[in-house]
């Protein structure tokens, strides 16, 4: 199974930081896109909240560099329509039998939710080593992930909810942690690309190994 885990692996490695996107005008999604991807942040995480979701994830699609995987997946029919939206690869807030073997069938990258001990040993059973610790403040926050880092050492892990500008480093810093999800690089309401390109810029290059 470890091979199957390689390209999930590869995606967390490739920035530190996945902006967590929730867009609702079609219209913003390929320069959005195009402007995290100019300024080093090329793994684009869509959510399935808003309408648009689908069609954001095609548009995004079309954007040189860009590596656009669909999260909230919560069922296999969210799975199916991620699919034919050309989702490259699946994030979800938790983990349940019938998806787990939906998107082993699937063989795309997946990132399923965990917030227990108990969550992590049911994605194991199933084969999967990489998750996303959610909501990551709210389930302990760092002292939480630094527990399970014990018994749990083979695992890595990408935390998502209440991460900001200020705590990414400090989550980043663990030796656990191959990046973080965040949606503080993309505000709501009508994108300031001049903001996003810069906070993408920094987001990129964090680094909380360098000791």
């Amino acid at each position: 199974m470890s091979g199957d885990m390689q390209p999930i692996e590869k995606l967390m490695r490739t920035a530190p930081v996945i902006p967590v996107l929730v867009i609702d005008d079609i219209a913003d999604a390929r320069p959005i896109a195009q402007t995290l991807v100019a300024n080093g942040l090329r793994v684009l995480e869509v959510v399935l909240r808003t309408e648009a979701a689908l069609d954001i994830i095609r548009e995004m699609r079309k954007v040189d560099g860009a590596i656009v995987g669909a999260g909230t997946i919560t069922n296999p029919d969210n799975l199916d329509a991620a699919l034919l939206a050309g989702a490259e690869f699946i994030v979800s807030p938790g983990l349940t039998e019938d998806l787990g073997k939906a998107v082993l069938s699937a063989k795309i990258p997946f990132l399923p939710g965990i917030a227990s001990a108990s969550d992590i040993m049911r994605g194991m059973d199933m084969g999967f080593r990489h998750f996303k610790f959610f909501p990551a403040e709210a389930s302990g926050g760092i002292p939480s992930l630094k527990a399970l880092s014990g018994p749990f050492g083979q695992c890595l892990f990408c935390p998502t909810g209440g991460i900001n500008a200020k705590n990414a480093v400090d989550w980043l810093a663990l030796k656990n942690v191959l990046c973080v999800g965040g949606s503080w690089l993309v505000p709501k309401g009508s994108p300031d690309l001049d903001l996003i390109g810069n906070t993408a810029r920094t987001a990129s290059t964090m680094n909380g190994h360098a000791e």
